[in-house]
């Protein structure tokens, strides 16, 4: 019987791989640095509340997270996607909300229309991250209806904007360092 510490594959062979650890540190300085920035800018941003700015944060956290791919090309990639979307789904979300205010069927069908249109444009790939982006200026509609909808909506793009370029620019240095492309 052979132990697991020499297999790659196994818990404890992946534990001794500095890959892992790599991995690791670099979604934590994604993370960190994105929700960072976000939250250092919110003070600027018009009817800013501490709620949103927290929401906002999170919400270019995430957006660094999603963008983080194993290689320099596919975080890139992965970031055009999450940019192009997320501005879709600003687009679409703010004109809703600029004639209604926010509902539950209200955000569905700006969902499935933000889905639709991506269909039709040509852009199957941005669908997910158009769709979390509604969903977004939508939930922080509902929390403060007093942001104006293009600004919600702008803020959430910037907050993206954010999220995507540390995580290119981290992936850029990053990877650059572990030569990987």
């Amino acid at each position: 019987m052979t132990g697991s510490t020499g297999n790659p594959g196994s818990p404890a062979g992946r534990l001794n791989d500095p890959a892992t650890f790599l991995t690791a540190i670099q979604f934590a300085l994604v993370a960190t640095i994105s929700f960072t920035l976000a939250h250092l800018i919110s003070p600027y941003i018009p009817c800013s509340t501490e709620e949103s700015a927290m929401i906002g944060s999170l919400w270019a956290m995430i957006s660094s997270i999603l963008v983080t791919q194993d290689t320099r090309s596919l975080t890139i990639r992965t970031a055009w996607l999450q940019i192009f979307g997320a501005f879709l789904g600003a687009v679409f979300s703010a004109a809703y909300l600029t004639l209604f205010s926010f509902s539950i069927a209200g955000m569905g069908l700006v969902i499935g229309l933000v889905v639709f249109a991506c269909i039709l444009l040509g852009f199957p790939g941005h669908i997910r991250l158009a769709a979390f982006n509604v969903g977004i200026v939508m939930v922080i509609s509902a929390i403060n209806p007093t942001i104006p909808p293009d600004i919600n909506a702008a803020t959430r793009f910037t907050e993206v904007l954010i999220g995507s370029t540390v995580a290119v620019a981290v992936a850029w240095t990053w990877q650059d360092v572990l030569h990987i492309t």
